[in-house]
């Protein structure tokens, strides 16, 4: 699979890449970069206007990527976005600001991104709104806690799969238990749709979020797929080109599909190159790659804390493949540059989860996380690298 990639096969450093920031974004398979390339090279035109043959085919191109998108995910809406951020926000502005009114309940975790925590602090400082946090204990949610706290809620928004921790919540039940009280739910899945097959209409949602270069795509690229109760319920929030049905100067008419809510010129290069990135996602079985991907990373976390490190990550059976640990004296930046030096990329500090840190008591981590063309080389060679760290700062 590495030779799909071709980013894996130069040498930073002097040295062989070992791609560990895959929690950050994926590299891109060959297929990828080619669509992008070609579409630039032979069919660039805007989307969804002009009737000549180059509009038709970047028409046809992008709009592969919501059929693909819509097919994959079992989703009747699939609204593109720029990425998981813009889908969070979209949510907040096209369906919060008319349906949240003072006094309502937004649920939220302490192990949510800044992007599912910053924009319902905003609508909050608008509306008036009510924010709730479930606790984490030892790393994952306090179900007791959020039974109790769903009381009276009007909105669930909840990570699947930590970008820290790696910890897949118990999605199922938190949207049954939401559902039971009448409450919609928001799902951010940037870091789920990745690992593992996801079924929208099967998992009851009202909203999911998820970018495409976690999975492979483009950068600048995402979607939000919204269930047909709640797209009824939203309401545009920015306008222009291609959302409209009619303009005149007394006021407009909106289109009634996705289009509602994706004014102005899309992102016609990272459609294409997101529709590439999914045909070749088809033809990967993420199960049995899951499998393996947390063997190797339950292997490394053992050595890891061997050679005296601190683990954050439990790598349970459902777990994604990350992990997040520190050193007692070394700083996370210290070592991961020492890493750099050896061509091993992995990320540092607190991951867009300040409150998350917070609650662990710690300003940040050391992170590597694993993907489809990682395997036990690339652990072993991470596992030298930090003997090598270890040395060398001894």
């Amino acid at each position: 699979m590495k030779q799909d990639f071709p980013i894996l096969s130069r040498k930073v450093n002097g040295k062989r890449l070992v791609y560990l920031d895959n929690a950050a974004t994926t590299q891109k398979p060959s297929c990828v970069i080619d669509a992008m390339s070609e579409y630039y090279s032979l069919s660039n035109a805007n989307v969804h206007r002009a009737v000549h043959t180059l509009a038709g085919e970047a028409t046809e191109g992008y709009e592969a990527c919501r059929k693909l998108l819509k097919k994959r995910f079992n989703s009747n809406h699939a609204i593109i976005t720029s990425g998981t951020t813009e889908a969070i926000n979209l949510v907040a502005h096209a369906w919060g600001e008319s349906n949240l009114q003072s006094g309502d309940v937004v649920l939220l975790t302490e192990m949510e991104h800044h992007s599912d925590i910053v924009p319902w602090q905003m609508l909050a400082e608008r509306k008036a709104i009510e924010l709730r946090y479930v606790p984490v204990i030892d790393g994952r949610l306090d179900m007791e806690a959020f039974d109790v706290a769903l009381d009276g809620v009007k909105l669930v928004c909840v990570v699947h799969t930590s970008n820290v921790l790696g910890i897949r919540n118990p999605i199922e039940k938190i949207i049954a238990a939401s559902k039971n009280v009448g409450a919609r739910v928001l799902l951010d899945a940037a870091q789920a749709v990745p690992h593992e097959e996801m079924d929208f209409k099967e998992l009851g949602a009202d909203f999911m979020a998820f970018s495409a270069h976690k999975m492979c795509g483009p950068t600048g690229i995402g979607a939000l797929l919204v269930s047909n109760d709640a797209f009824g319920e939203m309401e545009p929030f920015m306008g222009g080109g291609d959302m409209i049905e009619t303009v005149t100067l007394q006021g407009s008419t909106y289109q009634t599909n996705e289009h509602k809510f994706e004014a102005g010129t899309p992102r016609i290069a990272e459609g294409v190159g997101w529709a590439a990135a999914l045909e070749w996602l088809s033809n990967i079985d993420l199960e049995s790659h899951h499998k393996r991907l947390l063997s190797i990373a339950s292997g490394v976390k053992d050595e890891l804390i061997a050679k005296g490190m601190t683990v954050y990550s439990t790598l349970g059976p459902e777990d994604a493949a990350v992990i997040s640990f520190t050193h007692p004296t070394i700083h996370p930046e210290d070592f991961a540059r020492l890493l750099d030096a050896q061509g091993i990329a992995v990320r540092t500090g607190h991951h867009c989860a300040q409150p998350l840190m917070n609650k662990l008591g710690i300003s940040g981590t050391i992170r590597a996380s694993f993907y489809l063309y990682n395997d036990q080389s690339d652990a072993d060679t991470f596992l030298s690298g930090i003997d090598r760290v270890l040395e060398a700062m001894a």
